[in-house]
């Protein structure tokens, strides 16, 4: 393809012919690196054929391209803009996954062509968010994490953090980045929504193959038989999969397997709230990316971008904004239900869901962290809202001492919490993120919402003392009454 564009029609697909002679054409490599950029800025899908040459010639400017490009820097300079511009073209395409022919029969290399660009066609790119912030250098630190550049191996990566903090998000965005450059891809999301039971996950398999061979039928009786059916069509097919929302190791091997069930060069990519449920899988610390909060800029535009629409008008101070990201802590679901609920409202209003909030969480927020309690042990669920109460910001060591004094072995539930992106260590202090502090009391709080006297803990020294003094008052009336009979 001469270029991305003919005449008003925006190509959809680029196929890159490297010849032995291409090289020599400073045209060819003119149109290599437009294309090239149209890939980067339009999303242009492009496809390389190594015609009776190997991609690392290219790659690395050996044999004919070596020649071809030393003559061409005597004419422009060795380290000229344009040579540059050549040069990096050059070994991006020649990463990308297409068709190395050498003496095969060109009429079949033409029917494989054609097949791939149809089925290219068919794959779309996802919606990532409305406001997509703080999201482009994560995703260039996870392709590095990737190793993209290598097919000698199958990589499983791990996107680890609590939930809200935007790892569905990144991992749409780091899919759309790079699922061209694999045969067949397949991202499935809310996989722990979607699988409730193990009979749910007959579906999910049905639907990873359909997705990764989209012209082949597909019959799953059971999930057995899925796992069997992945591991024979995938072995030799290099794929992108993404597992959004795992929370049971059990789906996690019935969906992904072992590395040896997919094709060199396959990656897979798993986005879950329990560390544990990775490292179980064998993937290692190396290969785990925890997903951190926004940062203070990024997280002001994210909340800019949903509480203030252009046509709002409406000036808001500056603290009442600062106190909104100081309560969403980072959290990007929060920001963005916040931004929603807040926008086009007054300041007064702006005071009054800030108030409200310090004393009831807001349902929607507190509703998507709270399944990662629901998911514990009753022992662990008590030392989890013990510490949310009572000890967070405490050292360890006082709060195991304190906790191993109550009959409680707190090792394994202090790690298992961390793990579940519940509490954080911070070298020897246990802290909470503030929303999910928030969402623990308010368990406490659901207990009894009208009378403190009836929850399990009191922590608040206002309903401590209420508590305190209707029992004294009830202590003396007593008093009173057994002097009376007397």
């Amino acid at each position: 393809m001469a270029s991305a564009y003919e005449g008003n029609v925006e190509a959809q697909v680029a196929v890159i012919v490297f010849s032995e002679d291409y090289a020599s054409s400073s045209w060819c490599l003119e149109e290599v690196a437009k294309i090239m950029n149209c890939k980067a800025q339009k999303d242009l899908i492009v496809l390389p054929v190594f015609y009776k040459v190997k991609p690392r010639e290219v790659r690395e400017r050996k044999g004919s391209y070596g020649r071809a490009m030393a003559k061409h820097e005597s004419e422009f300079g060795k380290d000229s803009h344009k040579m540059n511009r050549w040069k990096k073209a050059l070994f991006d395409a020649s990463k990308l996954s297409g068709w190395h022919f050498n003496n095969e029969v060109e009429v079949e290399l033409i029917e494989k062509i054609v097949k791939e660009i149809s089925n290219q066609l068919d794959r779309r790119p996802l919606h990532v968010a409305r406001h997509p912030v703080g999201i482009h250098p994560r995703v260039v630190e996870l392709e590095s994490m990737l190793k993209l550049e290598s097919d000698n191996d199958v990589l499983m990566i791990g996107l680890w953090g609590p939930g809200g903090i935007g790892k569905t998000t990144l991992s749409k965005a780091l899919y759309n980045t790079i699922f061209r450059q694999f045969e067949g891809s397949c991202f499935l999301a809310d996989v722990r929504k979607t699988s409730k039971d193990s009979e749910d996950l007959v579906p999910l398999q049905k639907k990873l193959l359909s997705k990764i061979l989209p012209r082949r039928r597909v019959v799953v009786s059971s999930v057995d038989e899925g796992i069997n059916l992945m591991r024979d069509r995938l072995c030799h097919k290099k794929v992108l999969l993404v597992l959004d929302d795992v929370n049971d190791v059990r789906r996690l091997y019935a969906l992904a397997g072992e590395p040896e069930g997919f094709g060199e060069g396959s990656r897979i990519i798993i986005t879950t709230r329990d560390e544990q449920l990775l490292t179980s899988h064998g993937i290692d610390e190396d290969h785990i990316y925890e997903v951190e909060p926004l940062e203070y800029c990024d997280a002001l535009e994210l909340l800019n971008g949903h509480a203030f629409r252009r046509n709002n008008k409406k000036i808001i101070r500056k603290d009442l904004v600062d106190r909104v990201l100081h309560y969403a802590n980072g959290l990007p679901l929060a920001l963005e239900e916040l931004g929603r609920s807040l926008c086009c409202r007054r300041e007064r209003e702006w005071e009054s869901t800030l108030h409200n909030l310090a004393k009831f969480p807001n349902k929607f927020i507190n509703d998507a962290l709270k399944w990662s309690y629901d998911g514990l042990e009753d022992y662990a669920k008590e030392i989890f809202l013990d510490i949310a109460c009572f000890f967070e910001g405490q050292s360890k060591e006082y709060i195991m001492k304190v906790l191993d004094s109550c009959n409680f072995d707190p090792t394994i539930v202090v790690q298992v919490l961390a793990e579940k992106s519940l509490i954080i260590k911070e070298r020897e202090i246990l802290r909470m993120r503030n929303l999910i502090q928030l969402m623990a009391m308010d368990i406490i709080r659901q207990e009894c919402p009208n009378d403190p006297g009836r929850r399990s803990r009191l922590w608040l020294f206002d309903d401590f003392h209420n508590v305190l003094s209707r029992h004294l008052v009830r202590f003396a009336g007593i008093d009173i009454y057994f002097a009376l009979i007397v």
